[in-house]
């Protein structure tokens, strides 16, 4: 009879930005033998750098990162392409004997790594349409019908990302049914431990703010400055992250820099809170505080987490 321990095959840590999911991830995979996969949709790109908070190769501590620096700042994201990318380096690594520790917020990305989850197709004609409407009335005007078609899909994407909103609205037309109706139930591909990090609404919002200010301090605006001249702006995507878009309108003269600042630690406040609501709604997440006077007890927690679901 086999009594070797059982081990999630997977472990994903979850939860908002500037929680210190990263760190974390780390820490796991160094004391369970894993690689870290990037479940950040904007880590992706290569050289966003300092305005994702992409971990430094001395803050990887050894550790082999994943799915980093994959795509140019002028492709448009696919969450269908990195579940295809995603499920390849999780299969490797788990053939491998090696534990997958998935790190980042994009809970879309998370979800598609290591669930039961197929996109719909698209069609051209729906597509077309919908982006003209992008272009003549603005983000703002389709994510209100969104917010009418389906309240959940609205509440967890940005009124400013277009190219999201556009997508949940061709799955409605297409499917003829809420886009976040297409997501199925919480149904695992891999034995998967989801760990999510909390921190308190006010510490959280402090960190968000001196993140930004290091954000500036560390060059985001020489790193935006040569992302665009290497075409950030042609990228539906890329142009439209958190900070990278603020700067952008700074440099077109669109606002003072500092003004790009507060509005950067702005909307990464409200992007906190979407996040959290979408990872909040997933009964399998288990929440650990990332509090400032429990970050010494969160590693610990995380592994006692870990290995009671071995020994389970």
């Amino acid at each position: 009879m086999n009594t070797k321990p059982h081990r999630p095959q997977v472990v994903a840590v979850v939860g908002a930005t500037a929680t210190g999911k990263s760190d974390l991830g780390v820490a796991l995979a160094r004391r369970f033998g894993g690689e870290v996969v990037n479940t950040d949709s904007m880590q992706l790109y290569q050289g966003m750098d300092i305005g994702t908070a992409k971990l430094t190769p001395a803050e990887r501590q050894g550790v082999p990162h994943h799915l980093l620096d994959v795509w140019d700042i002028t492709e448009t994201a696919s969450v269908a392409e990195y579940q295809r990318l995603a499920r390849g380096v999780i299969d490797r690594l788990l053939a491998e004997g090696r534990t997958p520790v998935l790190v980042g917020g994009s809970g879309l990305y998370v979800r598609g790594a290591v669930d039961a989850l197929e996109f719909p197709g698209t069609d051209p004609a729906v597509r077309a349409a919908l982006e003209a409407e992008l272009a003549e009335l603005g983000s703002g005007a389709l994510h209100r019908r969104l917010a009418e078609a389906d309240p959940a899909a609205a509440a967890a994407i940005l009124p400013s990302n277009g190219r999201r909103v556009v997508r949940a609205l061709e799955v409605i037309e297409i499917t003829g049914r809420p886009f976040t109706a297409n997501l199925p139930g919480h149904e695992s591909v891999y034995d998967t431990l989801q760990i999510g990090v909390d921190v308190p609404r006010p510490e959280l919002d402090e960190r968000i703010a001196l993140r930004v200010d290091r954000m500036w301090e560390a060059g985001l605006v020489d790193e935006v400055r040569r992302l665009e001249a290497e075409g950030l702006r042609d990228g539906r995507t890329a142009s439209r992250a958190l900070g990278y878009q603020q700067v952008l309108a700074f440099l077109a003269g669109e606002c003072t820099e500092e003004e790009a600042r507060a509005e950067t630690v702005r909307a990464t406040k409200r992007f906190a809170r979407r996040q959290d609501s979408w990872f909040r709604r997933d009964p399998r997440v288990h929440w650990l505080s990332g509090a400032a006077q429990d970050r010494d007890l969160l590693e610990s927690r995380a592994s006692e987490l870990l290995e009671r679901a071995a020994t389970a």
